[in-house]
């Protein structure tokens, strides 16, 4: 199937989206960044602000860059909520896993609903690259890194915005079983 492409409903993308954690090396294309990225402006804003902006990093060396730089800090964190690092401190780990590609979704306006309008903007920019066959996850691990100011200069971000959501894009390597899901837990339903 051609990445650009799209012929699954709504409904069967939610359904098939998975967070993907193992990659092969092949890079996804600019044409398929450019149609995500219309995916994910097009997605519901409050008071339309539209507070989004977007970096992408498709330079493998900075990837493990941030990467190094990433998993000290998030082990940090992990010993201050008292859970195990994990795989965080295995030097050889990437965080990325192998994903040719790292979407920013930043913004440098506050308030109550710009962090909201970002995750909506995520959620339409993933559902999109499962409907091509890519695959994504977003990478909380790397927010603390990303969001110092050398990697922001690294970067190109100017100061005054802020990373919201990181994802990881690329082609699958095999199959990303279905995680089970709980039933909606219903607390009100009247009449």
């Amino acid at each position: 199937m051609l990445e650009t492409h799209v012929e699954m409903t709504v409904f069967e993308a939610i359904l098939a989206r998975r967070c993907v954690r193992s990659y092969t090396a092949q890079a996804v294309s600019l044409n398929a960044i450019h149609i995500l990225l219309e995916a994910a402006v097009h997605a519901p804003t409050a008071l339309h602000e539209e507070p989004w902006a977007f970096a992408i990093i498709r330079d493998k060396q900075l990837l493990k860059d941030i990467s190094d730089r990433a998993k000290p800090l998030f082990v940090q964190e992990l010993q201050r909520t008292g859970r195990a690092p994990g795989r965080f401190t295995e030097p050889n780990f990437d965080i990325f896993y192998g994903a040719s590609t790292l979407v920013l979704i930043c913004s440098k306006q506050t308030g109550h609903f710009v962090a909201a309008d970002c995750w909506l903007a995520a959620e339409n920019l993933m559902l999109a690259a499962c409907a091509m066959e890519l695959g994504s996850c977003v990478i909380g691990a790397a927010l603390t890194a990303l969001n110092t100011p050398n990697i922001k200069v690294k970067l190109n971000i100017p100061e005054e915005f802020s990373i919201i959501v990181p994802i990881i894009l690329g082609y699958p390597s095999g199959d990303t079983p279905p995680s089970p899901r709980r039933k909606p837990l219903i607390l009100t339903l009247t009449s």
